[in-house]
C-alpha cells in the first residue's frame, strides 16, 4: 500500500527572524512514517521543521508553512491508499508577515490572524482523495467527544486522539497514550513508546474497510 503520513509542526512567519508555530517534535509522524515502511509499504512523509532523521527507504518532502503543507499534500494525493495526517498544523497566520524585524517599541503589540487551509477538511471535498482517511486530534479535554466530532466533519476513517495535558505523553515525549475512534466504536492504545503505539496504528489502518 501507498501511505501518505504529514508531520512535525509549521512555522508561520511574523517577520524575516520570527515566526507562531506549536510544541510539536514530530516523532509520533516519524515514527508513523518507518513503521509503516518497516511494514512493507512505500511512504511519503511531508514534514515541518524536526530535528529528526527521516526513516530509511521513506521518500520525504519539507516544508514550512501551513500553506506549503496544504499545496504538498494536494500535489502527492494522487494513487495514495491510505493518508494519516499527523502534523500539528497551525490554525492561524499573520495577516502580514513584516519585511523587516519588527522593533520593539510600544508595551503592547496587536497581531492580525488569519485561518490557514485546512488540509484534512479538503482531503474529501477539495483534493478529492478516496482512500483511507485518518487524522490527529492532540486535545487537552473531552477527548473523546471532540475526537469523534472531527471524524464526523472531516470525513475521517478514524481519529487518533490524545490528551496532551497529561505528563509524560504527547508533544515532546517519546512515549504515548492514545485512543481510535472510528464510526461506532473506540480502541484504547495504553501507554507505549511512539514506535511500539506507531506500529499499531499501522496494523489498524491497513484494516480499516475500503
Amino acid at each position: 500500500m501507498k501511505f501518505l503520513i504529514t508531520a512535525g509542526p509549521t512555522r508561520e512567519p511574523l517577520d524575516p527572524v520570527r515566526y507562531l508555530t506549536n510544541r510539536s517534535s514530530g516523532r509520533m509522524g516519524y515514527a508513523l512514517a518507518g513503521a509503516a515502511r518497516h511494514e512493507g509499504h512505500e511512504v511519503l512523509l511531508i514534514s515541518g521543521p524536526t530535528t529528526l532523521d527521516v526513516p530509511a527507504g521513506v521518500d520525504f518532502i519539507p516544508v514550512e508553512t501551513a500553506q506549503q503543507m496544504y499545496d504538498a499534500v494536494q500535489d502527492m494525493i494522487k494513487g495514495v491508499d491510505v493518508a494519516i495526517l499527523c502534523a500539528a498544523v497551525a490554525d492561524y497566520r499573520p495577516v502580514v508577515c513584516a519585511e523587516q524585524k519588527i522593533k520593539k517599541q510600544a508595551d503592547k503589540l496587536v497581531l492580525e490572524l488569519e485561518r490557514t487551509p485546512d488540509i484534512l477538511g479538503s482531503m474529501r471535498s477539495v483534493f478529492g482523495f478516496e482512500g483511507k482517511l485518518i487524522g490527529f486530534a492532540a486535545e487537552t479535554n473531552d477527548v473523546i467527544a471532540y475526537g469523534r466530532d472531527k471524524l464526523v466533519r472531516k470525513k475521517c476513517d478514524m481519529i487518533v486522539a490524545n490528551d496532551v495535558s497529561k505528563p509524560g505523553i504527547g508533544f515532546d515525549s517519546r512515549e504515548n497514550e492514545v485512543v481510535l475512534i472510528y464510526p461506532n466504536h473506540e480502541v484504547y492504545l495504553a501507554q507505549d513508546t511512539k514506535e511500539h503505539i506507531a506500529l499499531q496504528i499501522i496494523e489498524h489502518a491497513t484494516i480499516i474497510p475500503s
